[in-house]
């Protein structure tokens, strides 16, 4: 889904910045989009990460107008088998990721006067659970449409609109040859 919609982005001509707990992907990724396009290194369960890649992608390009909350993982396992780090780790990078990288962008986007964030939940929260994904995953998930809108009430006098969108099952590198 992220590079997918990096991709369409770039094409209608939009500088991208790929971020990614792996650099080196992360470069890959936007070298594959074209000269003007950066990836840098974050992780989005530290904050202070978060600000550091806002602050690069602010510097880089000048000014940040849209951020896409797209940063996710699963795990396929019932309600009674999720261990306490199964439940940090969902809901770390799905839920507290959306936060961290929002609360690192904001204040650049209200220092131009506003923009546009887009996150990512999933169909997954509105029905309670999906074929990849366990409780934990909906419950952050679900977590992910009440900080959108929460997000988009506080924000939106700011000039600063933010969206959440809940595909379904699609093909992805998650559901990798799942679905054949």
């Amino acid at each position: 889904i992220g590079r997918s919609t990096a991709t369409l982005m770039a094409e209608h001509g939009a500088r991208i910045a790929i971020l990614d707990l792996d650099e080196g992907q992360a470069r890959d990724a936007a070298a594959s989009l074209g000269g003007q396009h950066i990836g840098l290194a974050c992780n989005v369960t530290d904050l202070d990460a978060c600000r550091k890649a806002a602050a690069a992608v602010s510097e880089a390009f000048g000014r940040v107008d849209v951020l896409c909350n797209n940063a996710g993982v699963t795990q396929p396992v019932k309600t009674l088998e999720i261990g306490p780090a199964d439940w940090d780790r969902v809901l770390d990078v799905n839920l507290r990721g959306v936060l961290y990288l929002s609360q690192a962008f904001i204040p650049h986007m209200r220092d131009n006067g506003g923009g546009s964030i887009i996150c990512m939940s999933s169909v997954s929260a509105q029905r309670g659970g999906g074929i990849f994904g366990g409780p934990h995953y909906s419950a952050a998930k679900a977590g992910v449409l009440g900080l959108a809108k929460a997000m988009a009430r506080e924000f939106g006098p700011d000039g600063i609109r933010v969206n959440c969108l809940t595909p379904g099952l699609i093909p992805t590198d998650i559901t990798g040859d799942k679905l054949t």
